[in-house]
C-alpha cells in the first residue's frame, strides 16, 4: 500500500479507459488490474484524505461497464448541481435510498435524467441538488480479490456501496 501502488492503480484506470475509448466497442468484462481490492480501497482512502471534497465508494453492478463495475472503487468529488452537464458520471441517492453511479443524459426542469451505459431504460429518479453526492472524479480498478480481509474489514464496512445496476 505504497505511493507506487496508488500510481499503478491510477495508470491502469487511465490506460483501460483509453483503450476502451479507442476500440469503440463495448467490453462485457469488468476492468481488472493486478492490484487487490484491499490495496485499491486503501489507495482510494489515501487520496481522499488529501482532499475534503472527495468521498470513497465501492461499486456493485455491471451497468457502467466497461468503465467500472464490481471491484472498482470510485472517488466522487462534491459539485454544485448547477455545474452539471450531459455526459458527466455522477453518484446520487435514488428514491429507494440507494446510492447509484450513472451518466447524465438529459436535463429536465426538475433535474437530470441518468442512465447506466448498459441499461436500456433511464433511471426513474431525477438527479438534483437534493440527492447529488457528486461527480465521479477518479475510478480505481482491482482484481476483486482480498489479500488481507481482517486488515481492511473496518475500512470496507465503513465504505458506502454505489450501484451500477439496472434502472429503478
Amino acid at each position: 500500500m505504497t505511493f507506487a501502488s496508488t500510481v499503478r492503480s491510477l495508470l491502469a484506470a487511465v490506460l483501460f479507459s483509453a483503450v476502451a475509448t479507442v476500440a469503440g466497442a463495448a467490453i462485457a468484462e469488468r476492468p481488472l488490474t493486478g492490484e487487490s481490492f484491499d490495496t485499491t480501497i486503501a489507495d482510494a482512502y489515501r487520496i481522499a484524505a488529501k482532499r475534503a471534497d472527495l468521498s470513497v465508494l465501492k461499486v456493485e453492478g455491471r451497468s457502467m461497464l466497461p468503465f467500472f463495475g464490481e471491484g472498482s472503487v470510485l472517488l466522487v468529488k462534491k459539485i454544485d448541481a448547477a455545474a452539471l452537464k450531459a455526459g458527466m458520471v455522477v453518484a446520487y441517492k435514488n428514491r429507494f435510498g440507494e446510492m447509484v453511479a450513472h451518466r447524465l443524459i438529459e436535463a429536465k426542469a426538475d433535474g437530470w435524467v441518468a442512465q447506466g451505459y448498459n441499461n436500456s431504460k433511464a433511471d426513474t429518479t431525477l438527479v438534483n441538488a437534493d440527492n447529488l453526492l457528486g461527480v465521479v472524479y477518479i475510478t480505481l480498478h482491482s482484481n476483486g480479490l482480498t489479500e488481507n480481509a481482517g486488515a481492511i474489514a473496518s475500512l470496507v464496512s465503513n465504505t458506502t456501496t454505489v450501484l451500477a445496476a439496472p434502472a429503478k
